[in-house]
């Protein structure tokens, strides 16, 4: 029986996709296998788990891959009931929470990828548009939240609070790298409060990566993604 609830989790350290599922299994208090997986030389298990991507994460559970990190968190609130809810229960909220989270991933994260592989005029014009979807983000969230304070602590953090950490978790490398301040309270404060308050909890301290591995990590990035450009 112990070895049909086996769970494992193929990722890479740096990967904030992979940290999105590592806190969700955390926060649920799921036990779990890790395997690092060197994404320059992929194992045939990643391959075998993921044909379609070949990405990481892949959790691994009964003996089934489950791909892309969404689709295995709602996999995860939906298979383990007994700990906390990653997503709320009222059908309203939780369209809400999967609208914002659609915006994060789909218009905040691509842009903030658009400064990373850009510099000059190009990364300004990527910055500013960056500093709209997060005044757009920051307006969500007070309805979202309906004037309330936003308490957040492992027992309570959800989908939304996990994708804006695995985004902005690591904002102070960011800022180092890439000269830009994400995360500005007088920008954005309620979001500034929010970012503040996910990464003070346990379980996102114990899996954060020491800083100067994240800052050597989005260099490397950062010069692949301009050359890259160039070429």
């Amino acid at each position: 029986m112990a070895e049909e609830n086996k769970v494992k989790l193929h990722g890479m350290w740096a990967s904030p996709y992979v940290k999105r599922v590592e806190i969700a299994l955390k926060i649920k208090g799921i036990p779990y296998e890790y395997v690092e997986e060197d994404l320059v030389n992929k194992s045939q298990l990643l391959l075998q788990y993921n044909p379609v991507h070949k990405k990481v994460p892949v959790l691994i559970h009964n003996g089934k891959p489950i791909c892309e990190s969404l689709v295995i968190l709602e996999y995860i609130d939906e298979t383990w009931k007994n700990g906390p809810l990653l997503l709320p229960q009222d059908p309203y909220k939780r369209a809400k929470v999967r609208f914002w989270i659609s915006f994060v991933e789909k218009e905040l994260l691509e842009n903030v990828l658009l400064v990373v592989r850009s510099e000059g005029e190009a990364q300004e014009k990527a910055i500013k548009v960056v500093f709209e979807k997060l005044k757009l983000l920051e307006e969500g969230l007070k309805d979202l939240f309906q004037g309330e304070t936003h308490h957040i602590d492992g027992e309570n953090m959800g989908i939304l609070d996990i994708f804006l950490c695995s985004l902005f978790g690591a904002h102070k490398a960011q800022e180092e790298v890439f000269g830009v301040k994400f995360i500005d309270p007088e920008k954005f404060p309620l979001l500034s409060s929010w970012v503040t308050a996910f990464t003070e909890v346990a379980v996102v301290k114990e899996l954060r990566p020491p800083h100067e591995k994240l800052v050597a990590v989005y260099q490397f990035l950062r010069q692949k993604a301009l050359q890259d450009s160039a070429a």
